[in-house]
Parts: C-alpha cells; structure tokens; sequence
C-alpha cells in the first residue's frame, strides 16, 4: 500500500496533491480503494472553492484565456487548479492541457496547479478522476477551479455536470457562427464569452455580442441567471476582470437564492445514480453466465429471431 500523508496534502504541499491525484488516476484496484478511504478523508475539507467549467471551439484562444484568467485570479490573491476533460486522449496526458508551454507563465506560477487530463480508465472514466482530483485540490487549498473541456461532445455535459459555472468561450462572427453550436451546450451555458475582442476584430465582437444576446434570449432557461454575453481579449488581457465579476456576481445570487448547494448536491446525487449504473453494467459484463451467453443472443437480436427486450431480460435473469 502506497504511504501518504495527509496533512501535508491539507497544508498544500504540491507534491503531496501530485501523489493523491497519482492515487485517484491508478487503475489498480489496491490503489482505488486507498484512494476512496483518502478522499473520504478529505471531503470535510473540500467544496470551498468555486468551479468554473470552460468550453469552446478549436482556435478561440482557450489556453490563452486559461492563463490570462488565472494571472488575474492570482493577482487577486487566488490560487488556481486547472484540469482538463479529454475523453477523446488515448493515452496519460494526451490532451492539450499536457503541453504546458502553452500557458507557460501560468504554469511557473506557484499559486497556480495544472494538471493534464488522465487517460480513459475504468469505472467512471476521465470525469470521475476530474471529479476527484477537484476535491484534492480543494482539500490543498486552491480557491478557483477551472475544468477545460478538450474533447467534443459528451465533454461538455460531463464538465457542466460537475461544476457551479460553464462558460463556453467564443470567436468574433456573425450569426453563422451560432450554426456550429449544438443548441444543447447554449442550454449548459452560464455565459458566453467573446474572446479575441481587440485590434479589427473588436467591433465585429461588439455585433456578434448583439447576436448572440439574441440567441440566448430565445433559449427557455428556468435557473435563477438569466445568462450574459461578454467580450474580452486574452492576449490583451481585456475585461478579464469583468468576466472574473460576472462568476462572482453568480456566486452570489446563487448562495442568496440558496441554489448553490443545492445544486452540487444533485449533481452528487446524479453522479451516484450514473455509477451505480455503470458498477451493475461491469457487473453484468464480468459474469460468466452472462459472458457465455451474450455472443448466441447478440447473434439472435442481429438476425430478428428474438427482439432486443427479450435478450435483456434473459441477461437480467442471470443477475
């Protein structure tokens, strides 16, 4: 069994949080365990930072605005987590986020901690390690915690799942930008935030603000926030703060409105439910009844000599 101390976790030593996200990440089973009894031991110190999901499309300037952001929040007196969710990364540390010349001033910054998305595992996957590793840095002492979604598609709803705001980050264009925009993540989305607001692109910026604004408006949203649109330039490091006001301004009417912990209970709640489904379909998969059978019944349901109703329940008998 792995040694770890935890106090030296809680007073924020680095390498110590580096070791228990080590812990998290391991696909041994010894080293699952450990880290469940680790995190059960750090709970009572975490949920004390706010978490920031950030969204976008290839080429909006996320890492840059990653490290603007956070520049800012540790000028403010902040310290900073940044992990990713890459379901996509084949391998430890594939995602973009494992480059971290990319934010290469953020990243010699002591108050601040960057950690690559982990590699697809087992149960949960990468969002269940995310979740995890969140709670460590928490119990360490980072006050802000940015999750970047590098993946397509179900990224977004998993980092949304997990965190108080989501902003998705947005170029300068007309209305046809909104066409390559599921309408389900502008249903996730706190904000949108318009980056690389500066030099000819500026007043472009200005107008797909009124566009967007249009767009959000017509969305049915049923949370207390009525979503913003925002401009900003990272590389200029424009209306950062602003944008920093805006989460603050959320945080707190949500604690006003009482919604703030009662959402991270659901989400809690809901990611119960969705590993309880995923332990009983491992289950399922691992019995050797089951595993005997499946490769007849798959073959009966692709030929239409049973339908696919009848194949489950034969499965489901085994349970």
């Amino acid at each position: 069994m792995t040694t770890f101390n935890l106090q030296a976790l809680l007073d924020g030593n680095r390498r110590a949080l580096a070791k228990a996200i080590t812990l998290v990440e391991s696909k041994l089973e010894s080293h699952r365990e450990q880290a469940q009894v680790v995190l059960e031991q750090v709970l009572p110190h975490s949920g004390n930072s706010i978490r920031i999901g950030i969204s976008g499309v290839p080429g909006v300037g996320k890492s840059t605005f990653i490290e603007a952001f956070g520049l800012y929040l540790i000028s403010l007196g902040k310290r900073v987590a940044v992990l990713a969710v890459d379901p996509s990364s084949p391998i430890a540390g594939g995602s973009i986020l494992g480059d971290k010349t990319r934010m290469e001033e953020l990243s010699r910054r002591d108050e601040a901690f960057i950690r690559p998305s982990p590699a697809a595992g087992n149960l949960g996957g990468v969002a269940q390690k995310t979740r995890e590793t969140m709670l460590l840095c928490e119990a360490a002492g980072y006050d802000v915690i940015l999750v970047e979604t590098v993946g397509v598609g179900q990224s977004e709803y998993q980092v949304a799942g997990m965190v108080d705001f989501f902003m998705v980050l947005m170029l300068p264009g007309g209305g046809d930008e909104l066409q390559g925009i599921k309408k389900g993540i502008l249903e996730l989305a706190d904000a949108l935030v318009i980056n690389k607001a500066d030099g000819e692109s500026e007043n472009l910026a200005k107008l797909s603000k009124t566009h967007y604004t249009s767009a959000m408006n017509l969305l049915r949203h049923t949370s207390f926030w009525t979503p913003r649109v925002m401009t900003c330039s990272a590389l200029k490091s424009v209306n950062i703060d602003a944008v920093w006001g805006m989460v603050v301004d959320y945080y707190l009417q949500a604690q006003e409105q009482a919604v703030f912990q009662a959402k991270r209970a659901r989400q809690n709640r809901d990611w119960m439910h969705q590993l309880v489904n995923e332990m009983l379909l491992l289950r399922l998969k691992q019995n050797p009844a089951v595993k005997q059978m499946l490769p007849l019944l798959e073959q009966q349901v692709e030929s239409c000599e049973i339908t696919a109703y009848s194949a489950a329940r034969r499965i489901m008998d085994q349970v």
